[in-house]
């Protein structure tokens, strides 16, 4: 089986490299994966400690970064090596100051993983979540690598509780200890023979707490917000934003509404604004222009959306008419903002959680959002138990980090 699964690999690498020619975001896979070994030659020294971070996109390094950053504390003359394996990770978080080196992660060929290891030579290794790379484990469990996933997260359709997941199984032993999100995932794990494992929770939790930690303050939403109630509405998409800007052009003008949208691409940012009869400005044309005046702010950049949910008094967060589903509902929900979202959140414990605490509400259509919207907007004593449910579930759900750093330290 283990053969098959090579020989996918490496097919799979061949039609990469032809699919690259027509799709951007394949060529960036592509591309950006050439010169790995060369910058880890250049970059880590034979004679250099190393520990070693791996994370599929952005939101798994986003869920890691407390571990990291915890680690790096703790082995101070270590260097951290992060790879990801998409580029909507990587091309995001490239720059970053936590990582010493920041690469995609080679494909995972036995030849790529020997070699990617040979040139690291991490003396711990971390997965985060899951990407269980068979031949980068097994390459680990040969060099008896401390190896260990983070805020992993086992279920029933994954390979190996099939009958015919052996060789998945076996790449497991790499792993020294599984650092788990629920007891769920902690039963699953010891089904097929595991008993090296731990609850340690989630630490996106540890993550978002530390947001309220530094400073968050955006002028200019400041001078927008002009002491007005605010909703913000977070990663939206264009079936959030048919509901969205209906209610927007109904609402009274003692509400603003800022939108962060999921795509800032110039035709889609258009599209939201026809949408709009309320007077609405971009992010990109604020210069020299008196934000208070307007009523809606659309802000077509990113890396802005945590610090804005701090001035909010309602958070719609999208996602929820689509698939997979919500966006991060933890950030929002940090700064104690009650919470509004889609139909489709069921494959997110925090959002089923914070559903049933009644901290997050849902709806399915104009109706619903409206009268959820305007309750929260009306009912002071309704908003402030929704935003003490929201604060106090980040609060009760903390402390993974210090879990996980226990028995790795």
């Amino acid at each position: 089986m283990l053969f098959l699964y090579n020989l996918v690999i490496s097919i799979a690498g061949f039609f990469l490299k032809i699919v690259a020619l027509f799709s951007p975001k394949i060529k960036l896979f592509v591309e950006g994966r050439k010169n790995v070994f060369t910058i880890l030659e250049e970059k880590i020294k034979p004679s250099d400690k190393t520990i070693w971070f791996h994370s599929a996109s952005l939101g798994e390094y986003e869920q890691g970064l407390p571990v990291i950053e915890k680690i790096k504390e703790k082995y101070p003359a270590h260097k951290i090596i992060v790879t990801f394996f998409s580029p909507s990770g990587y091309e995001v978080r490239k720059n970053n100051t936590t990582a010493d080196v920041t690469l995609y992660l080679p494909l995972d060929t036995k030849s790529n993983a020997k070699k990617f290891l040979k040139l690291a030579h991490p003396e711990l290794a971390f997965f985060i979540k899951y990407e269980f790379w068979l031949n980068y484990l097994n390459e680990l469990e040969k060099s008896q690598t401390p190896t260990y996933l983070i805020s992993g997260i086992f279920r029933d359709n994954q390979m190996f509780f099939k009958w015919y997941g052996g060789f998945y199984r076996k790449a497991l032993k790499a792993f020294t200890y599984f650092f788990v999100q629920n007891e769920n995932s902690k039963e699953k794990i010891k089904s097929i023979g595991f008993d090296n494992v731990i609850v340690s929770g989630d630490t996106r939790f540890d993550r978002v707490n530390a947001i309220l930690e530094r400073d968050n303050t955006l002028d200019f939403i400041e001078k927008f917000k002009n002491n007005t109630p605010t909703i913000i509405i977070g990663s939206s998409w264009p079936k959030d934003e048919v509901l969205l800007a209906e209610y927007i052009n109904q609402a009274s003008e003692d509400v603003k509404f800022i939108i962060a949208p999921h795509n800032i691409k110039s035709d889609q940012i258009a599209s939201l604004k026809a949408q709009i009869t309320k007077s609405t400005i971009l992010f990109s044309e604020k210069e020299n222009t008196d934000l208070s005046n307007y009523n809606v702010f659309i802000i077509d950049t990113i890396g802005l959306l945590t610090k804005i949910y701090s001035y909010g008094t309602i958070a719609y967060v999208g996602g929820g008419f689509g698939n997979p589903g919500i966006h991060n509902i933890l950030e929002p929900a940090t700064f104690g903002i009650p919470i509004v979202i889609g139909p489709n959140y069921s494959n997110f414990a925090e959002a089923v959680e914070l559903v049933a605490l009644k901290g997050c509400l849902v709806i399915s259509n104009n109706q619903e959002l409206k009268q959820n919207l305007d309750r929260l907007l009306q009912d002071k004593e309704f908003l402030e138990e929704k935003s003490q449910i929201c604060k106090s579930y980040i609060q009760n759900n903390k402390g993974a980090t210090n879990s996980i750093m226990n028995i790795v330290a």
